[in-house]
């Protein structure tokens, strides 16, 4: 795809990733297996949106384990900014403040014992970033970022809003000022008007700090609205893979269709 080559080397590629399950079925000697994934390729880059839409089960949320790491591939290869991804030494240290995630439930993915300001310190801490009062300077500019004020800093998560709790988990993610973030279903936990400023906060940071995102949902319309490409997956396979126009004006499989036409507004489930 030309669109893919004026974005240059991607920060995390998947090569021909499978992920196969075994299940409690089947013989002893010979269980039955289940294919999560299937020969993925897959790529994310700085400065672009890709979104990864499909039914329930068709294998997302696999997919994005296998690129934070959780999840390691029964086959195939894993790249960070071009090299192969091995054990736990410093590629593993350096992907962990190139990539952050956003999960699907601010209310569980926070702390619920720890402040915003706790919240938002404890990645710099971790990686031993700056002193005490640089860290603390950044931790205001990532409320001010995300659209929070000050005041918020002293507040437990159940004290916000699911938006705001939203807003918080995207901070932590931004503080260390990652290439990508890996965002499964952001917005699905939230109502259609706070989901749409939450899109619109993910598309002014794509604007403003050239960040790439890997934003997966069931939701095609909701994808259609920040990603400049989409990737449509259904049976642990990309079935699909175009750019967000050409997937809306030409689709070519038979499951983009059928998405295509069930899902009747913008932001809507």
């Amino acid at each position: 795809m030309a669109y893919k080559k004026e974005l240059g080397q991607p920060i995390l590629e998947l090569k021909d990733t499978s992920v196969t399950f075994k299940t409690r079925t089947g013989g002893l000697f010979s269980p039955n297996k289940v294919h999560a994934n299937k020969n993925i390729n897959f790529q994310v880059y700085r400065n672009d949106i890709v979104g990864i839409v499909g039914e329930s089960g068709c294998g997302k949320s696999t997919l994005a384990k296998v690129m934070i790491g959780l999840q390691k591939p029964t086959s195939g290869e894993v790249l960070f900014k071009g090299n192969p991804i091995k054990g736990r030494g410093h590629t593993r240290k350096e992907m962990g403040r190139s990539i952050s995630v956003v999960f699907q439930d601010p209310a569980t993915s926070l702390n619920p014992r720890m402040s915003v300001q706790q919240q938002l310190l404890d990645p710099l801490n971790v990686h031993g970033i700056g002193s005490p009062a640089e860290r603390q300077a950044r931790v205001s500019d990532l409320l001010a970022l995300v659209g929070m004020p000050q005041s918020a800093l002293n507040v437990l998560p159940r004290q916000i809003s699911g938006g705001q709790r939203q807003r918080v988990a995207i901070a932590r993610a931004l503080a260390l000022d990652p290439d990508i973030i890996i965002a499964d279903e952001p917005t699905s936990a939230l109502d259609v008007s706070v989901r749409a400023q939450v899109l619109n906060l993910l598309l002014d940071l794509k604007r403003e700090l050239g960040l790439g995102l890997a934003f997966i949902s069931h939701d095609i319309n909701t994808v259609r609205y920040v990603s400049d490409r989409i990737c449509v997956m259904l049976g642990g396979e990309i079935v699909e893979e175009n750019t967000t126009e050409q997937i809306f004006d030409n689709p070519q499989h038979p499951y983009t269709k059928k998405l295509l036409s069930a899902v009747p507004s913008l932001l809507g489930e």
